[in-house]
């Protein structure tokens, strides 16, 4: 190095060790023990660096109790909010992190456990912000030390929210056509933070304790019951509810409103209320049988009593989703919760019984067990919807909810054939992706590899396990491998001996009970399912009294001769468990096929096999050589020898091996719909009916006019939010497109009120799913494939962030190509038989 570039550094040396020595001081000010790098200092907030640069929040402080006082002003719209947190400092550190979006913090306290009670003024907390990540950070004078509890005293205000996160607004209006205010919540899964500061992750579960301020007309609900109300200052009311068990933010729930309730108490002495607004409490009556009736056969399948001393349910005019589990005070869309017996329909009555079991369901799976994180969050919904089945087949099987679950499984197996799918168990990080996780694959997938679960296990082993579950976990946090754990272990060899299949964590019971020589891990299997994304092929081939099977990844439209069949097909298989019956033998035969080929050996030469008895698996099933005709044959000369289950799963498996297009136009439409007189008759009923039920049937005939202005003015309408609550604009732009007339219109209105769309909804929200899957699904052309595209690159980080996006393309991709393999058959097919 030549003279004056060692000079040169010389010179710098002491700024350097300056430098170095002020921000290991700045580390020391800040101060995790892990974190030890500049890296660690995101970008400066209120003038200073915040001391934190992970999405997870850090573990060093654990929140133990929340103490919750919030006064909405329902003219004004706004809410003030006084909070007092106890926390527990696990590790020394300076500052404390956790969440909080959209809130105007004005102070924030720090108070010694010790001083509670000695009316000391506390010390001030400096409030760092990182907008980015929904974090704060409460900077501590000093030091707080390890193993000490401390408490944290904010005041902050905010407007209630104009969309359906948070702490919201939602309106409805009377037969006199007054429009009406109520202020409430919905939390999941990351919006608690809106409402107030929190530790809002699942895992800082704690305990809270909810007040709340209102005027005289209104009441307030909230997840525990209220123990007491005050009367303050100005003609106000406090109510304070009692302090809930220990549970996650998601889960908190507080509700301002002037609604009225029926109420009865289950045979265990829990006090069930139904709640909707004066003008609909007619329609809340089958709702109060149901959930009483529910909450019992609930308590009684878990072996565990409900843990809150009363249940609410709760119409809300305004819900983005169907309802929300919170605890003790669960939330409904008014059309999943509320039955009018003049115009709601049967499947009107199937439906609020299941997403009231599915909420139920929750209290103990979700809410008294709850996943460690939300990659996990199929261990909450996918049970909760599996739980519709058996708790609905038990209270009301005239109802018959095992035919609809069929549909369930389609559902899921028509989104998990597209590679664009994700596993069960999927990581999710951000806000946008965790939103993401809420959706068919989690719910639906989920419950379907569940009721495979149950079948092969055997209901009494499956709940016993389901049981030993709950049990271990309540009150914390599981992930996946506890429930598989959980499950092992809970055989007996009795099960052996009938010839049940049964599993272990590790190891068979007994060698000498092993059935068919082996016994798979029940972890093993599992985690073939839900690591792994897709749906499997089973091949099957007859010959003489040999089966052979093959398996393969089932993906919709791609073909062993594409170029990309042997990349899409590399390293996936399952452990998949079999079920099948033959024309010798009515015993439903068992085999666990967990190799990519294997063999089965028949008793004798069979006329026909039928794999997936009762369409209990979640697989499709392919019968080479004669297999297809053997069965269709067999069906002409006598269908009853199969079960309708079976049938249904035939022609499912036989409609997915020839990738049909993904949007099947409706072909029912509503003929008064179709005429102007018609449609504004229509309009005018749809404003004037109290029955959710009959609006849902109204709105879908709106959106099959041929006229494009009306479609337009139903847009309108949605977006306003008075006569068509915005709540349904996704599914209205859903319906509008798959009307040939109104295709093009729902998307250009998309495209071109994307950002008015995202003041209402949030980005990954399921209603932005909906609206951009049901605008876009139906293309099929090249042009179509590139303008979507440059819409969505367009967006830049908003359209990247979206899995859903990939979905849409590859959709129409597939659209694309169906249409370029099957048009010129199906033309002439048509011309030549019809």
């Amino acid at each position: 190095m030549h003279a004056f570039a060692m000079a040169s550094l010389c010179r710098i040396c002491p700024l350097v060790v300056v430098l170095q020595l002020l921000h290991i001081y700045s580390l020391g000010i800040y101060g995790l023990k892990h974190q030890t790098g500049k890296d660690n200092v995101t970008s400066p907030t209120n003038g200073k660096p915040f001391p934190w640069n992970k999405m997870r929040l850090p573990d060093m402080v654990v929140p133990i109790q929340y103490d919750l006082c919030i006064h909405p002003n329902l003219t004004t719209v706004h809410f003030t909010g006084l909070e007092r947190i106890q926390i527990f400092v696990r590790e020394n550190t300076r500052f404390i992190i956790l969440h909080s979006k959209g809130l105007e913090i004005t102070s924030a306290v720090l108070l010694p456990k010790d001083d509670l009670g000695s009316r000391k003024p506390g010390k001030q907390l400096q409030v760092l912000e990182h907008p980015t990540y929904e974090q704060i950070a409460l900077q501590a004078p000093e030091v707080l030390t390890a193993g000490q509890r401390y408490l944290v005293v904010i005041e902050f205000h905010a407007r209630l929210a104009d969309g359906f996160d948070g702490f919201y607004k939602s309106t409805y209006k009377t037969r006199d056509g007054e429009t009406r205010i109520i202020a409430t919540t919905d939390f999941e899964p990351t919006s608690a933070r809106m409402a107030f500061p929190c530790f809002d992750e699942p895992s800082f579960k704690a305990n809270f304790a909810i007040t709340i301020r209102r005027e005289r007309k209104h009441i307030a609900l909230s997840n525990m019951p209220k123990i007491k109300t005050i009367e303050l200052e100005g003609g106000l009311l406090e109510d304070h509810f009692d302090v809930t068990v220990k549970m996650s933010t998601y889960l908190v729930a507080y509700i301002v409103c002037d609604f009225k309730s029926v109420q009865a108490t289950t045979s265990s002495g829990i006090k069930v209320s139904i709640y909707a607004s004066p003008d609909k409490w007619s329609q809340t009556h089958y709702a109060l049988e149901a959930s009483v009736k529910l909450l019992e056969f609930y308590e009684k399948y878990f072996d565990i009593s409900f843990p809150l001393p009363k249940l609410d349910l709760v119409a809300i005019p305004d819900f983005q989703s169907g309802a929300m589990e919170n605890w003790g005070l669960i939330t409904y869309r008014e059309t999943s919760l509320l039955y009018d017996p003049k115009t709601s329909s049967a499947f009107d009555k199937l439906w609020v019984t299941k997403v009231i079991g599915h909420e139920l369901a929750h209290q103990w799976f979700g809410n008294l067990v709850t996943m460690e994180w939300w990659n996990d969050i199929w261990l909450n919904e996918g049970f909760a919807r599996f739980m519709e089945l058996v708790s609905v087949s038990a209270t009301y099987s005239e109802l018959q909810i095992e035919d609809y679950f069929l549909n369930v499984c389609f559902g899921a197996i028509a989104r998990d054939s597209l590679n664009s799918s994700h596993p069960i168990s999927n990581p999710a990080e951000t806000p946008i992706q965790i939103k993401e996780m809420f959706d068919t694959v989690s719910y639906d997938k989920g419950a379907c590899i569940l009721k495979m679960l149950q079948d092969f296990l055997s209901e009494v082993v499956f709940q016993k396990g389901i049981i030993h579950y709950l049990k271990k976990y309540s009150y914390r946090n599981a992930k996946n491998g506890d429930l598989w754990n959980s499950m092992a272990n809970t055989c007996s060899e009795s099960d052996f001996s009938s010839g049940n299949f049964c599993y272990t964590a590790s190891r068979p019971l007994s060698s000498t009970f092993s059935h068919m020589g082996k016994l798979t891990e029940i972890e093993e299997m599992m985690n073939t399912w839900t690591l792994q994304k897709g749906i499997p092929l089973v091949l099957v081939k007859c010959e003489g009294n040999t089966l052979r099977l093959r398996q393969e990844r089932f993906l919709k439209g791609v073909f062993e001769e594409d170029p990309e069949w042997a990349n899409l097909q590399s390293r996936y298989f399952w452990h998949i468990p079999l079920t099948y019956v033959t024309s010798s033998s009515n015993t439903v035969h068992r085999h666990i096929f967990k190799t990519k080929t294997d063999t089965l050996e028949l008793e004798g030469e069979v006329a026909w096999v039928k794999f997936n008895v009762d369409m209990n698996g979640y697989y499709i099933v392919h019968y080479e050589g004669n297999g297809w005709d053997n069965i269709i044959k067999l069906l002409d000369q006598n269908h009853t020898l199969f079960s309708h289950k079976d049938r249904v799963n035939l022609i499912h498996n036989g409609f997915q091996l020839v990738s049909l297009p993904a949007d099947v136009l409706k072909t029912v439409y509503s003929v008064g719909a179709q005429t102007i007189a018609g449609w504004n008759y229509l309009l005018k009923q749809y404003s004037l009916s109290v029955s959710g039920a009959e609006k849902n049937k109204i709105l879908y005939a709106l959106t099959t006019s041929r006229h494009c202005e009306k479609l337009t003015k139903l847009i309108e309408l949605g977006m306003e939010g008075e006569v068509i609550k915005t709540q349904d604009l996704a599914a209205l732009l859903h319906a509008i497109a798959r009307n040939p007339e109104g295709q093009g219109l729902a998307w250009n209105f998309v495209r071109k009120n994307w950002n008015r769309l995202l003041k209402k909804f949030e980005l990954a929200s399921f209603s932005i799913r909906t609206i951009i899957v049901g605008s876009t699904s139906h293309f099929s052309s090249k042009d179509k494939l590139e303008e979507v595209k440059h819409f969505f690159k367009s967006l830049e980080d908003q359209g990247s962030q979206l899995k859903i996006t990939e979905v849409v393309l590859e959709t129409i991709t597939k659209n694309i190509r169906w249409l370029k393999r099957n048009l010129n058959s199906l033309r002439n097919w048509l011309l030549n038989n019809l």
